[in-house]
């Protein structure tokens, strides 16, 4: 099932968290602060459009990206409560830079709540996401919530994991309705596939209880022997995992505190002699902290990670890299890990993810532009893409580290 949107061009999970920032302050000089890591700034999905907009992957080619939003309904009708899933080709110039977006279309049916789309690794088209197929029985189904705030994201027990293959022409073909891949009861969401395609790695929570506090777990299911394997089981939530690009390794986030500050862990997997999955062998964390730290993603080389933080404050989420290695930095400790600000412009900033090539950054941003009417600006989540200079974030973090060791040295 699928809806076709008029592509915009050049313009920005159930579950993603709702956008923090609404201050109404957002600094609109952006642009040099956040060069030269970030350059050529381009939002991809449009207010006028979306309600809101966010969570954004790209394909294996970068030539589509999957993401969830709410559109505007028809004047009259009131939106839906709920992120449906999309997909679309991106449009680029001739010097290959992404100007926008076309052929927006909805994939999931009227009336679900859907979240975390993925590409496949190796199998042209094929997407999985989060999607209640079938009605949402309990609309206060537990949920992840930061204090008091607006900072939440639910859990529905009718939350199954999909796929469905798109058409080589998004114009003119529909798009078949996605099937589960596997069916129980339980929240089953925040999948990616590994970089062979063998293994889903996905978020679980067992049906939910009246006033039970949600205890998310990590999980993978190998699709050669039709197995799911727990990963991670800590108290809490643990969720948003991704595998790195060597397949060895995955990232996460955990609330194993029970103080709804999310901090950030990277795991090597074990194997058994067939290949599969059995375990984690070691698990390192990358944060320690007084703050929500979420959404980590990996570069192809493994060595560094962007994320979303709280550290400059909870109505102003950033986007920061952090050295994400685990060859020689097993004995670190984690808040000793060398982190730099990406992105510096008022509201929310995350959900961060390379482009295949590492020479893009897409997410998602409450930003003002330029030119836009202070007055009468409201910040809404959006997507948004820039060119990205890893040489500059590696320069960044040699130069703090320095500066960290000359602080330290005797006689400082």
């Amino acid at each position: 099932m699928s809806t076709r949107l008029i592509p915009s061009v050049a313009l920005a999970c159930i579950l993603a968290p709702s956008a923090l920032a609404q201050s109404g302050n957002s600094p609109t000089d952006w642009a040099p602060l956040e060069a030269p890591i970030l350059t050529g700034h381009v939002r991809l999905t449009s207010p006028e459009q979306f309600i809101k907009a966010g969570e954004a992957y790209y394909s294996p080619d970068a030539s589509r990206i999957i993401f969830q939003a709410i559109e505007h309904p028809p004047e009259g009708q009131e939106p839906s409560p709920h992120y449906a899933m999309y997909v679309a080709d991106l449009a680029r110039d001739d010097n290959a830079k992404v100007t926008g977006l076309t052929n927006i279309t909805r994939i999931s049916k009227e009336g679900s709540a859907n979240t975390c789309g993925w590409f496949h690794p190796t199998e042209p088209g094929r997407i999985l996401f989060g999607s209640t197929i079938t009605s949402i029985v309990d609309e206060h189904a537990p949920g992840y919530r930061r204090d008091k705030g607006k900072y939440t994201w639910k859990f529905p027990n009718e939350m199954e994991i999909v796929t469905t293959v798109l058409p080589d022409d998004l114009a003119t073909t529909e798009v078949e309705t996605a099937a589960p891949i596997w069916e129980r009861d339980g929240y089953d969401a925040e999948a990616s596939w590994s970089p062979d395609g063998r293994f889903i790695l996905y978020t679980r929570l067992e049906p939910s209880k009246d006033d039970a506090e949600p205890n998310g777990d990590i999980w993978v299911y190998d699709t050669l022997s039709n197995s799911h394997t727990a990963l991670v089981t800590q108290p809490g939530y643990d969720g948003g995992p991704f595998f790195s690009e060597d397949g060895q390794r995955i990232i996460y986030r955990s609330d194993r505190r029970l103080d709804n500050l999310l901090q950030l862990y990277i795991a090597e997997l074990k194997f058994d002699e067939t290949g599969a999955i059995v375990g984690l062998k070691r698990e390192i964390p990358l944060s320690d902290n007084e703050h929500v730290n979420w959404c980590p993603y990996l570069n192809a080389s493994g060595d560094i990670a962007l994320f979303a933080t709280s550290e400059v404050g909870h109505f102003n989420y950033e986007v920061f890299a952090v050295e994400a290695g685990t060859s020689g930095l097993q004995d670190k400790p984690a808040d000793n890990r060398i982190r730099v600000r990406v992105t510096r412009a008022g509201g929310f900033d995350g959900l961060p993810v390379f482009s295949p090539d590492g020479t893009e950054v897409m997410w998602t941003s409450q930003r003002a532009l330029a030119d836009a009417d202070p007055e009468e600006h409201i910040p809404t989540s959006q997507l948004w893409i820039a060119r990205y200079d890893e040489t500059a974030v590696r320069r960044a973090m040699f130069d703090a580290a320095m500066k960290r060791a000359s602080e330290l040295a005797p006689g400082n």
